[in-house]
Formats: C-alpha cells, sequence, structure tokens
C-alpha cells in the first residue's frame, strides 16, 4: 500500500489545519494508520494512530485536546484535525501504515508500522 500525506502548511498560532493520508493499492481492513511527526533535531514522535477497523483512536501527548483523528473507509483516506495550533506544534508530520491492528503498547513504536508515506511540513508561527 502506498501513502500520501498532504495539507501542511503555514498557519498562526492558535490556527487549524487538516491533513490528509491517502491510502492506494488495496482496500483497507484491519490495518492501523498512524500520524508521526519529527521535528529538527528531535526524534519521531508518536501524534495519533486509528485502527482502520472499528476505529479506535489513540493520541500521543500533548494534543489529545487539540487533535482528531478520523477515518473515510469508502475512500481509504485518514485525516487529522489539528487545532489550537502551537509553535511547537511545528514539524514534518508523516502518516504510516500497520498491517496489522496494533494493539496500545504497540500503537506509538515507529518500528511497528510496514510503510510510510512522505511527510508533510506543518509550520506554526507568526
Amino acid at each position: 500500500v502506498q501513502l500520501q500525506a498532504s495539507g501542511g502548511g503555514l498557519v498562526l498560532p492558535g490556527g487549524s489545519l487538516r491533513l490528509t493520508c491517502a491510502a492506494s493499492g488495496r482496500t483497507l481492513s484491519r490495518e492501523t494508520i498512524g500520524w508521526f511527526r519529527q521535528a529538527p533535531g528531535k526524534e519521531r514522535e508518536f501524534v495519533a494512530a486509528i485502527r482502520w477497523s472499528g476505529g479506535m483512536k489513540y493520541y500521543g501527548n500533548g494534543v489529545k485536546d487539540r487533535f482528531t483523528i478520523s477515518r473515510n473507509i469508502a475512500e481509504g483516506t485518514a485525516y487529522l484535525q489539528m487545532n489550537s495550533l502551537k509553535p511547537e506544534d511545528t514539524a514534518v508530520y508523516l502518516c504510516a501504515i500497520s498491517d496489522l491492528s496494533l494493539i496500545m503498547s504497540e500503537i506509538k513504536r515507529p518500528a511497528r508500522y510496514d510503510s510510510w508515506g512522505r511527510g508533510t511540513l506543518v509550520t506554526v508561527s507568526s
């Protein structure tokens, strides 16, 4: 499966963006789609994930009350709605897919994901 992330850009603090992760190559069923971010000089950080089957959602620290992950089953697309953005949210955001329906202890680990899309840059600045 191939992933294509889009929707990044420059936004003022307090603003919103919606990122899109489009999956192609096969129909999704039991996969997990995750969003990670990586700022310059920092490690890749888990942001959010959703199990394709059942729609269970998971969030990283500091984003749960501001970000919302969702999916459109018919389109094979996952979304990350980001509200109340802060300068510290500035990073390259990447979507990834695991062929498995990951459990909670695994879902935040980048190594558990099988394929990655190219990132989309989010810059929060005045």
